[in-house]
């Protein structure tokens, strides 16, 4: 028997959070549930006095929350269409580059990357009154999309920005970031981070919004960067001269570290790091207060012919001590009348390499010059894309989550990513210690209309034949970025490629009830499948719907004529073909079932024909039982 897939079905949608929220809350309160609802009066007596039932409660709150929320929740019934002609490797690579609202996108993420992402570093519009172009149309984001990228008639579309003049300033940048927040945290690992970039306009308004989601134990630092060498001295009151960054975790994580820079070295010593022995060094107690100290721990030290008690006890052995004194690690301070003894930790090892330290909240550089920098010369040309982050930021930022020995497989986020600098930097660390990072990157598509700074960025599309949209300024760098790593060094054989998807409505035909033209609406539903959608553009919607990767290996065969797909080495069969004659259904149903068993797949793998494919319903009910005398039963038609 096969099972028929409609538009609705929810192996159509992306992931239903709110079933997720509720399969989490009944298998922690079981009792609170009665025939399959939440029974609150229950739940709040199992949660005691953690309820707050009061009417003016703490936290931010504005106008469009409760929506803002509830759109998170919304399943997208949207799809990531492939274009491997724009792609860099697309047989290889495992990066992604996706354009679309970034809403859509990263609820379309849900079910193949939740829990997936080590790290996830955003800029998001600071809400200047010029760069915001997130406006949504909570009622049909697709259609939005559409109309934000031009790709329907020019009364529907629309540019959007969030003036100061507004009375709801604010409060529409919050309903912007608020769904989009809530549904990346969701992607993080349990021992992922989460930063964001943020100026002084909204970086109250945005810790208070991740404090909500995240939960406010779970800030790790609010990280003052000093982005500028100066601001001018004829502005009025502060010269501005530096950003934020918070960072946030999902759950508890252990202590951060992290090489230093030179920076990094005079903030910690207070030496210029150009004159500091072995890097400059910190001190740390020697003894301590402990009230149950151990005998073997207790002894006099002699420093410089003076003999030297610990007020209860050391913290290292006699012999280690000793050890360090030869070494110079040990100082003697005086103050108050008291002997403070500690040791030196040095900034670098005997062989000259730099320890790694517990990273400090505020970060000299690198400035917004060299942002600017490397896009002029990866462009070789000015004013191509405005205020790109630096390189060396993002790889600040993953030093202190990617370790080089644990973390050179994991997964990075961006899904605003801007001019691809994101992606760039997970290029380059690859290229510099042999990693295999992967990066995902998501864009909206917003038009350059030769205004607002915006006419070298469109020249410069035209002048490579590319449409004057930023996402052809993000392929584009990493394009040249992979190009100038592989020119560097031609023998790294790393991944520097990339592929393209675009957000677009289902490929899958939805009933339309309120058409006039009966007659046609019936003959257009015996096809599920869109007109001019191509193969390959269903297949991927079914990786994305089922939780495969979108970089998953698929590899074709020729059986009976009609082209067949194995994902992930058996996780998923499809054959997409448009016609399937009844006297081909044997040897096709046949030949599957041997590459099935060749591969080793489970039992439970998916196989999906279209339904509209079989000649009649006797081929499409032989298909089903030939396939089921080899056990495969989980046969499902599009």
């Amino acid at each position: 028997m096969m099972k028929k897939l409609d538009a609705g079905d929810p192996e159509t949608e992306s992931r239903d959070l709110v079933a997720d929220n509720i399969e989490q809350l009944q298998s922690l309160f079981p009792e609170a549930f009665a025939e399959g609802k939440i029974d609150f009066d229950v739940l709040k007596q199992l949660l005691g006095g953690a309820v707050d039932e009061r009417e003016e409660k703490y936290g931010l709150n504005w106008h469009g929350k409760r929506q803002a929320r509830q759109i998170a929740l919304t399943p997208s019934l949207g799809t990531l269409r492939p274009c491997p002609e724009e792609s860099v490797d697309w047989d290889t690579t495992q990066n992604l580059m996706i354009e679309g609202d970034n809403l859509e996108v990263l609820k379309l993420l849900q079910k193949s990357y939740a829990g997936k992402v080590k790290l996830i570093y955003i800029d998001p519009p600071y809400n200047t009154g010029r760069d915001f172009v997130y406006a949504d149309d909570f009622r049909d984001n697709i259609h939005h999309y559409l109309r934000v990228t031009g790709q329907v008639d020019d009364s529907g579309s629309k540019r959007t920005t969030n003036s100061e003049a507004s009375g709801r300033f604010h409060t529409d940048w919050l309903n912007m970031m608020y769904p989009r927040l809530a549904l990346a945290r969701r992607l993080l690992r349990d021992d992922g981070l989460m930063f964001v970039s943020i100026d002084e306009a909204e970086v109250a308004n945005l810790r208070a919004v991740l404090d909500e989601i995240f939960g406010p134990e779970r800030l790790v630092s609010e990280l003052v960067w000093k982005n500028k060498y100066n601001a001018g001295a004829l502005t009025k009151g502060f010269s501005s001269v530096h950003e934020y960054v918070l960072c946030y975790s999902r759950a508890e994580i252990a202590n951060l570290t992290a090489p230093l820079g030179d920076d990094e070295i005079s903030q910690y010593t207070g030496v210029d790091a150009q004159f500091a022995v072995r890097g400059g060094y910190v001190t740390q107690p020697l003894a301590t207060n402990s009230k149950d100290p151990r005998p073997n721990l207790r002894y006099p030290i002699t420093i410089d012919g003076r003999e030297i008690w610990p007020e209860k006890q050391w913290i290292w052995s006699r012999e280690r001590i000793e050890a360090a004194i030869q070494n110079d690690e040990v100082v003697v301070n005086e103050s108050n009348g008291k002997t403070s003894v500690r040791v030196k930790q040095y900034l670098r090892d005997a062989n000259g390499r730099m320890r790694e330290m517990k990273p400090l909240s505020l970060m000299i550089g690198p400035y917004n010059q060299e942002g600017t920098k490397e896009t002029e010369e990866l462009f070789g040309q000015a004013n191509v894309f405005s205020f790109p982050k630096p390189v060396r930021l993002v790889q600040h930022l993953a030093s202190l989550t990617l370790n080089d020995k644990t973390e050179k497989d994991a997964l990075v986020l961006d899904f605003f990513a801007g001019s691809g600098t994101t992606g760039q930097a997970v290029l380059e660390q690859n290229a510099r210690d042999g990693g295999s990072r992967r990066f995902i990157l998501v864009q909206l598509p917003e038009p350059l209309m030769g205004q607002d700074g915006d006419s070298a960025a469109a020249a410069f599309c035209e002048r490579v034949d590319k449409p004057p949209r930023i996402t052809e300024l993000t392929k584009e760098r990493l394009r040249r970025a992979g190009g100038v790593i592989r020119e560097r060094d031609p023998m790294f054989a790393g991944d520097t490629g990339f592929r393209v998807f675009k957000l677009d409505s289902s490929n899958i035909r939805t009933w339309d009830a309120d058409r006039d033209d009966l007659a046609q609406t019936l003959l257009d539903a015996v096809d599920h499948i869109k007109p001019g959608r191509a193969e390959r553009d269903v297949l991927y919607e079914l990786l994305l719907k089922r939780g495969l990767d979108l970089c998953a290996p698929v590899e074709t065969r020729l059986i009976a004529r009609r082209q067949v797909h194995a994902v992930a080495g058996g996780a998923l069969f499809a054959c997409l073909s448009e016609t399937i004659a009844r006297k081909e259904v044997e040897s096709l149903a046949t030949g599957i079932a041997d590459w099935h068993k060749t591969l080793g797949a489970a039992g439970e793998a998916p196989i999906i024909f279209r339904d509209s494919a079989f000649e009649n319903d006797a081929a499409k009910a032989n298909m089903a039982a030939i396939l089921e005398q080899h056990g495969l039963t989980n046969v499902i038609t599009l």
